[in-house]
């Protein structure tokens, strides 16, 4: 942490919990790795421009989940699909939609917005199992989400696939949601926001800070490091300006469905665009996924629901 001194305390402590966070969300992703079956993976539109350089073993892509992937918040599908099954109010649903909206509406993260309801979810959460989490997520994942993964996007993945590199997702959502989303697709795997878990059950902990902005850049990274990967053969997609860090890793950044911050930016630096919204709408589907607050909200939605069904 020497190199860190120059940094105020303030700083230099949120530094080290993205650098926890992404580190953590590396060890987890590389422990879930195996040879996945690609029989869910979806069709995917011939035609589209391609960066992958077959038979480079030390290039690899990472995707953005929310937009970039996938229409719309993948925590706010699975809100959707939680609350179909009466697992909470509709109270508990509003405030979660209004957590999303707020933070995109005020466009500025506040500390103690986003430790409240970080704190409210690891603290509803504790004690449920792992496993429970992930067998809601496979079946709402058939029910909300796969009908609204992007073609385009989906079809520079599957190029990096058939070019025989690895493909990870890379998202604030929970690291376990995540994990059955790269599956479904046949990706190689998933890196997320890691709650500490021991023996299966949630310790009402979080590793590090949710996997936002500069955390997301720390776990590419790290398991850039562990996997033997050159980032500047490597390849990066998203739609938020908030990925700018993970973005400005990699040698070939792609700016996916951008918000407007991250379109001036990729023209200024000269950054390749693919827009796959109709008529290139700035519009989102659904409620936007909001990094940081969103996917925290998000696990809130997801820790009362547990609440609610263990009672």
């Amino acid at each position: 942490m020497a190199a860190l001194g120059w940094l105020t305390p303030r700083r230099r402590s949120a530094t080290a919990r993205s650098v926890l966070a992404g580190e953590a969300s590396a060890e987890a992703a590389r422990k879930s790795t195996q040879a996945l079956d690609s029989q869910d993976a979806l069709d995917v539109p011939p035609g589209e421009p391609q960066f992958p350089v077959h038979g480079d073993a030390m290039a690899a892509a990472f995707f953005d989940l929310d937009n970039t992937v996938m229409q719309g918040a993948a925590l706010f599908h699975f809100g959707r699909g939680l609350y179909k099954r009466k697992f909470f109010e509709t109270r508990d649903l509003v405030r979660f939609a209004w957590q999303q909206a707020w933070f995109r509406l005020a466009g500025v993260e506040d500390p103690e917005h986003m430790q409240e309801a970080r704190d409210s979810a690891l603290s509803i959460v504790q004690g449920h199992r792992v496993s429970e989490l992930m067998s809601i997520g496979e079946e709402i994942y058939d029910e909300y989400m796969a009908e609204r993964i992007w073609p385009g996007t989906r079809a520079l993945a599957q190029a990096h696939l058939d070019a025989g590199q690895k493909v990870w997702l890379v998202t604030a959502a929970p690291v376990e949601i995540a994990q059955v989303i790269a599956r479904r697709l046949g990706l190689t795997g998933a890196l997320g926001t890691v709650a500490e878990s021991v023996d299966g059950v949630y310790t009402g902990k979080l590793v590090g800070e949710p996997l936002h902005g500069p955390a997301k850049a720390e776990a590419v990274r790290a398991l850039a490091a562990a996997e033997n990967l050159d980032l500047s053969r490597c390849a990066a997609y998203s739609d938020s300006h908030n990925d700018i860090p993970m973005l400005s890793l990699v040698g070939h950044p792609y700016a996916i469905n951008p918000d407007a911050k991250l379109r001036k930016h990729a023209h200024t630096l000269d950054w390749r665009l693919r827009d796959y919204r109709t008529g290139r709408k700035a519009a989102k589907v659904g409620i936007p996924a909001a990094a940081g607050v969103g996917a925290v909200a998000g696990g809130t939605a997801a820790a009362i629901a547990l609440h609610r069904r263990r009672r």
